[in-house]
């Protein structure tokens, strides 16, 4: 409910230049890259489901103490702060999901994850929206009681599930290659950064760009994101379902271009259907490309290393996180919302290669290659 907003918020409510407000939302990208270390690492250490109950409990504390400062200073370590917190969340929660789900059905594991997190972002700015019209601070109140009842719900749920079979709850420190060495899955990470920096300009640049071209209000720019979301919700496991038995990294690469395809026609138009059309083209990519990256990084890691494969999966979104309003917000002020927009639909055409280049050496499964030494050493 606040991250969708937290541009608008700071420019309206804290007086925040544009450019300020960039560099506070890429300080958050900042915390989140350490938040998604920690959390990588503790999951590999105390397990997902705490790691996940610790970040929603801190969390809740965080956005309570954000609603009350006011100063550039205050904002600025707290910024940073809460982003460490809340980011810490993401790798445990994937990695859960992933050693819970066959491989076969990974990719349709982690639709349904994004399917439930877009429940929730289809009704959390729509709602918020309508809240910042009347309080700000009513957002933030809402994403804490949210985040400690999720922690609650979490508490009572796993009663009734069943354990992940034994040692896989927080795996064994020395299995597997480090992430650090896997040469292809580096590689991938940097195409996941470079989408994401595309995707991010949801968070900075296109609802400031909503509301200079069209006059959008809040409570617009929130039904907008609800579409966004509900789209998902409607269509996401269609296509997960479709993708799965497909070519992993071909429909990732495809999903990529979409997604910079559909914020690049922006400038082409200029009336309330033309904006859903493109929403739909870059929600078409969104669907296709971020539920089988999170299929092609579990299936690349092992039970002892999964915990930091995912930590390093949402390193690499939350360097993005940290670029992306940055950059956005600076072509945005420097040469227009059309030449930001110019600039995202062209990089999907390399993205698209890259991903394509990438399929045959992720294909590869480091696990693998490392078997024949161990077997040769214990004979």
């Amino acid at each position: 409910m606040v991250l969708p907003f937290i541009a608008l918020y700071l420019t309206q409510q804290r007086g925040f230049s544009v450019i300020l407000a960039g560099r506070v939302l890429g300080l958050y990208g900042v915390g989140a890259i350490v938040g998604s270390y920690l959390g990588g690492w503790l999951t590999d250490r105390i397990g997902p489901t705490r790691c996940q109950q610790l970040s929603l409990v801190a969390s809740g504390f965080g956005y309570l103490a954000f609603s009350m400062l006011r100063d550039l200073e205050t904002i600025l370590v707290a910024t940073l702060l809460l982003s460490i917190m809340v980011e810490s969340f993401r790798p445990a929660n994937m990695a859960g999901f992933a050693q819970r789900a066959p491989r076969e059905m990974q990719a349709r594991a982690f639709g349904l994850l994004r399917l439930a997190a877009n429940l929730g972002m289809g009704i959390g700015p729509a709602v918020g929206g309508v809240l910042a019209l009347y309080d700000y601070a009513w957002l933030f109140y809402l994403d804490a009681a949210s985040c400690w009842l999720a922690a609650a719900i979490m508490v009572l749920a796993l009663r009734k599930i069943t354990p992940a079979p034994r040692g896989q709850e927080a795996g064994p420190a020395g299995a597997g290659r480090s992430p650090w060495a896997d040469g292809p899955f580096l590689a991938f990470l940097a195409l996941v950064a470079l989408l994401a920096m595309v995707f991010f300009q949801i968070m900075s640049t296109l609802p400031l760009y909503w509301r200079e071209a069209y006059g959008f209000r809040e409570n617009a720019i929130g039904i907008l994101f609800a579409v966004n979301a509900g789209l998902i919700v409607l269509f996401e496991m269609v296509i997960t379902y479709w993708a799965e038995r497909r070519r992993r990294m071909a429909l990732v690469g495809l999903g990529s271009f979409l997604v910079c395809l559909g914020f690049g026609l922006m400038p082409f138009g200029d009336s309330l259907p033309y904006v859903f059309f493109t929403l739909l083209v870059w929600t078409s990519g969104e669907m296709l490309a971020l539920p089988l990256m999170n299929a092609v990084v579990a299936d690349r890691s092992g039970p002892g290393k999964r915990g930091r494969y995912m930590g390093m999966m949402t390193m690499s979104f939350s360097v993005a996180f940290m670029i992306a309003p940055l950059a956005g917000t600076w072509i945005f002020d420097r040469f227009g919302a059309d030449a930001l927009w110019y600039g995202v639909g062209a990089l999907g055409i390399p993205l698209w290669i890259g991903a394509l280049i990438l399929a045959k050496p992720l294909s590869r499964s480091p696990r693998r290659h490392e078997s024949k030494p161990e077997n040769i050493k214990k004979a």
